[in-house]
């Protein structure tokens, strides 16, 4: 993080200083009493089963230089405490804030399935131009996100944030911190249907991350989609569109070789030409999650061999269909987060090894509400007919 000062705090915050000098020097900002050290502002958050304000004396004594309060609280000499609405909010403000100050082009990713394979293909693509910093593993919630917002350094020159969501005006809230210059959105599953109700409810969630977009923002989503096919015209924002059957996609794809769990190989189509891509993780469903970074990377002006590089080189974040060999046992690993849509594509990877046996196992999808029941008797069918 680059260095604040308390005075930014109050600016970004409206709070008011209780104690301490608001030329204190910031130079991190953290939500855990346990990682508190020199400099740093702790924001303590209420959670359902925690009070981070009983921390903040821990977190003094670890040696941070300020905390933020929304509670009346214990003084400490030589402490610099601010006291704001809630904290919660003002760690979002104080986000929004950084990023207005060390703004980077910005690329947000989100949807109900893929987005972190998706955000680690964009970050991938762009790091072979710009300095890149991307969310690590799916931080991507209202902690998430700022904290994210925070790594940016003087060297960054592009940023990938993760955006995800299990209510309605999640998404809002996320991009009016991060501001992206470019959003894509994987696709429109079930995950959290319980929460909003139906996917149609899930799509209108998913485009809040466009509430803020005009004429210089792009959207890039999933063609083959039947929501996100029909986006354009929406707003006054260009739209890319990527996959493989709707013939008006933009980035199209012909020639897919899957290579077991060596991964896959297929021709992406662009206005341009055409080019082999070879992604080095198994599933038909991860050239979707190349598609949408070839997009990105053409939007971020990146030459297309060297987003064919950044593809074929990507690091995944871990449990998304981690190959491990144990004593003669392959083992997949997906076991990270569970949906209707990422469960079949990981069983159908399975399907597609060549073994004398095959075993599933498999956890409860949750967040489901009334479609509990017949999301996993669909699962049931799938494996049947497998």
């Amino acid at each position: 993080m680059q260095k604040m000062t308390i005075k930014d705090i109050l600016t970004a915050t409206g709070g008011t200083l209780l104690s301490g000098d608001e030329n204190t020097v910031v130079t991190d900002v953290i939500t855990n009493s346990r990682e508190a050290g020199e400099g740093m502002l702790f924001i303590p958050i209420i959670g359902d089963k925690f009070d981070g304000h009983e921390f903040i004396k821990a977190a003094f004594d670890m040696g941070a230089a300020a905390a933020l309060t929304q509670k009346e609280t214990e003084l400490f000499i030589g402490k610099t405490i601010v006291q704001v609405l809630d904290t919660r909010k003002a760690l979002g403000d104080i986000a929004k804030y950084y990023k207005q100050i060390h703004n980077v082009p910005s690329v947000a990713v989100t949807g109900s399935v893929g987005k972190t394979t998706t955000k680690d293909m964009v970050a991938s693509v762009l790091s072979q131009k710009y300095r890149t910093l991307k969310t690590q593993n799916n931080y991507n919630n209202d902690i998430g996100v700022p904290d994210t917002i925070f790594n940016l350094e003087k060297e960054h020159e592009a940023a990938v944030i993760e955006m995800g969501m299990n209510h309605f005006g999640e998404i809002e809230y996320l991009a009016e911190i991060g501001r992206p210059d470019i959003a894509v959105i994987t696709n429109i599953g079930e995950s959290h249907i319980a929460n909003l109700g139906s996917q149609e409810g899930i799509f209108r969630a998913k485009m809040e991350i466009t509430k803020l977009f005009g004429a210089d923002n792009t959207l890039i989503v999933n063609g083959d989609d039947k929501f996100l096919s029909k986006t354009k015209g929406i707003g006054d924002y260009k739209v890319v569109y990527y996959g493989m059957e709707n013939p008006e996609n933009d980035v199209k794809v012909k020639n897919i070789m899957p290579n077991g769990q060596h991964g896959i190989k297929f021709t992406a189509v662009i206005p341009d030409g055409e080019y082999e891509v070879r992604v080095n993780v198994p599933g038909e469903h991860n050239v979707y999650n190349a598609l949408a970074a070839v997009c990105a990377g053409l939007e971020m002006n990146i030459p297309m061999p060297d987003i064919v590089r950044g593809i074929e080189n990507v690091e995944l974040t871990s449990q998304r269909l981690d190959i491990e060999d144990y004593k003669g046992i392959t083992i997949i690993n997906d076991c990270y987060n569970a949906s209707p849509d990422s469960v079949k594509a990981a069983v159908k990877v399975l399907c597609s090894e060549n073994a004398d046996r095959k075993i599933a196992l498999l956890g409860d999808i949750l967040e489901m509400g009334d479609y509990a029941e017949k999301a996993h008797y669909e699962l049931g069918r799938l494996l049947t007919f497998l």
